[in-house]
């Protein structure tokens, strides 16, 4: 799945700051509650937080803004 993929590339990508790091943990930890959950609400505003990031993202970090573009979609197609 996309979010071991983005695991793998925090780990072994290059360094992110901490701050970066720990919003980028915490949003896989937000989108795997929302999985589990099913929640319309907060599944809206979870795609939002993805979009977010891939905009924050896009131009220092093109692979980890890919990854969670990917994401994006994939939770777009299951209408999360």
């Amino acid at each position: 799945m996309q979010l071991m993929t983005l695991r793998e590339q925090l780990e072994q990508g290059p360094p992110l700051s901490l701050e970066e790091r720990e919003q980028l943990h915490e949003l896989v930890r937000n989108i795997e509650a929302d999985i589990e959950v099913e929640s319309t609400t907060r599944r809206n505003s979870l795609v939002d937080r993805v979009d977010r990031a891939v905009e924050r993202l896009g131009i220092d970090r093109p692979d980890l803004a890919g990854t969670l573009g990917n994401i994006s979609v994939s939770l777009a197609n299951m209408e999360i």
